[in-house]
């Protein structure tokens, strides 16, 4: 039998894993895993990333290890390593999973797929979510067709596996610390590896995941009550359908109605987390482009200064301020605080999309493109939604860390401001200012803009260029959560239920 090539990628695990599974049933397998210099040289790539893919890389080679088998690192161009593989055994079959990522993987799967053409190796891919290749394929409503992938049945571990080691490639040892040039501690981040993941999974379906439903707005609660799973999913150490089936179990089990509804909000986002995938998969281009054309034509030059100020918290709003730092140090942020920091840019300080989604990209541990680029675009307004998610700091601050602890946490400035002026310090006296210890060498900046006058100037802008170009507002995201995407279809929600949906989408 010819050999069984499985190409691990965003599937750091062995269990729940398709490729792996008919890899083993093949023939003898070989595992391989390429480090890609030129991938992580990206805009969108960063240390704090690679750093969690190590240590999922780590525990999937233990994995492996105790299934017979070995994984295979080496570093550099996957053709080249497919090249090297067929000069030692031959032709083989090579195994791996769907990827939906950014442009880059796009196209370097591209390559693959014609190296294997050219040189007579057959490629088998499987979907590992919900997302469907090519959407044409699809023949019910995207609800359902979620449904139906997630009641699959899980694949096991492969008892007796054949395993194939050509001893080369890096020892762990070998493999880099770091492989981006900035210095990027993220002495905060969650850690990797199929193990961290299933104590995060248990932690959150046992103990957590209570108070699920209304805690995961606030930074100050999300960070227990949200799942904290998003790194395990983007980087596969977990399965996707195998947190769907454990949530429905321990929904089944609940203690409690508040439990129970819980637990059906976060299936309902894992089921969002692939239609916003299907976004990305439908359409690639949309890293770059707006996914309305014409709404790309929106006046945001690349302030520099306001660029800097933002990347640093340094805006002058402090609960943007305080989100921006609490990132810099944990890699992670609660959605909803995702999304006032892109409202923050390209709403308040009329940032370009590029530019703030490579940034904000590199800062998130689970960076996930499917998610990312198009929750990018509905939060800057570049895509056709109804809603126009526009934050006002203040308000967010007020209504999410009422007594500003977060807000003193991480904006030490701030500490010695009382709440009077915590969430607008612009307005205090030079005296006020003084008592809060700030001097010409040490304070907190002012606002770098005007809030409503900058958002009266934005609205006018969208208005006048729905209108020039007869551009229809979509439909709110839960209403076309259950369509085919693309296409709109009937569906009716009571409007006032459409709305709230659509004022945010807490994915994790």
């Amino acid at each position: 039998m010819s050999l069984q090539v499985v190409w691990f990628k965003r599937d750091l695990r062995t269990y729940d894993h398709e490729a792996l599974f008919r890899a083993c049933r093949g023939g003898p397998v070989l595992c391989l895993y390429v480090i890609e210099p030129e991938y992580w040289a990206l805009t969108d790539t960063s240390n704090r990333q690679w750093r969690f893919v190590r240590e999922s890389l780590a525990d999937l080679s233990q994995q492996l290890v105790d299934m017979g088998g070995r994984l295979q690192v080496v570093s550099g161009d996957v053709t080249d390593a497919l090249i090297g593989l067929k000069q030692r055994h031959g032709v083989f079959t090579l195994h791996s999973h769907e990827e939906t990522g950014n442009l880059w993987t796009y196209q370097r799967d591209l390559a693959v797929a014609a190296w294997c053409r050219r040189e007579g190796c057959i490629w088998q891919e499987y979907a590992q979510n919900g997302v469907c290749r090519p959407v044409s394929r699809r023949r019910e409503r995207f609800k359902a067709h979620w449904q139906r992938w997630a009641a699959r049945p899980l694949f096991p571990v492969y008892e007796h596996a054949h395993f194939v080691d050509d001893h080369s490639g890096l020892e762990p040892t070998q493999w880099p610390e770091n492989v981006c040039d900035e210095d990027d501690r993220c002495d905060g981040r969650q850690h990797g590896g199929r193990h961290a993941g299933l104590a995060i999974l248990h932690d959150f379906l046992h103990r957590r995941g209570e108070s699920y439903s209304g805690s995961i707005s606030s930074p100050i609660t999300a960070e227990a009550s949200c799942s904290r799973l998003s790194p395990h999913i983007a980087y596969g150490t977990l399965s996707l359908r195998e947190i769907v089936q454990r949530t429905q179990q321990a929904r089944e089990h609940a203690a409690s109605a508040k439990w129970s509804r819980s637990l059906a909000a976060f299936a309902t986002r894992l089921e969002w987390h692939c239609y916003f995938m299907q976004k990305l998969e439908d359409r690639p281009d949309i890293e770059h482009n707006a996914v309305v054309p014409q709404m790309g034509a929106l006046n945001r030059p690349c302030d520099r200064a306001r660029f800097e100020a933002w990347q640093q918290g340094r805006t002058g709003w402090p609960l943007v301020d305080a989100c921006m730092r609490y990132l810099h140090h944990h890699g992670w942020i609660n959605f909803r605080m995702r999304a006032m920091l892109v409202s923050a840019a390209a709403w308040s300080l009329s940032l370009p999309g590029r530019p703030v989604a490579e940034w904000l990209a590199r800062q998130f541990v689970d960076f996930e493109p499917g998610i990312h680029y198009p929750q990018i675009h509905m939060q800057s307004g570049t895509s056709a939604h109804t809603v126009l998610r526009i934050y006002n700091p203040v308000t967010q601050a007020r209504n999410l860390d009422p007594d500003a602890r977060f807000v003193r946490e991480w904006v030490p400035e701030l500490r010695n401001v009382s709440d009077a002026w915590i969430f607008e310090p612009w307005l205090m006296s030079a005296n006020l200012r003084k008592q809060a210890g700030w001097t010409d060498e040490y304070g907190y900046p002012l606002p770098l803009v005007d809030f409503a006058q900058a958002h009266r100037q934005a609205k006018a802008e969208v208005a006048a260029l729905r209108l020039a170009h007869g551009i229809q507002p979509d439909r709110p995201v839960r209403e076309r959560a259950s369509t085919k995407a693309p296409v709109r279809t009937g569906v009716k929600k009571p409007k006032k239920r459409a709305a709230k949906a659509s004022g945010q989408l807490d994915l994790f």
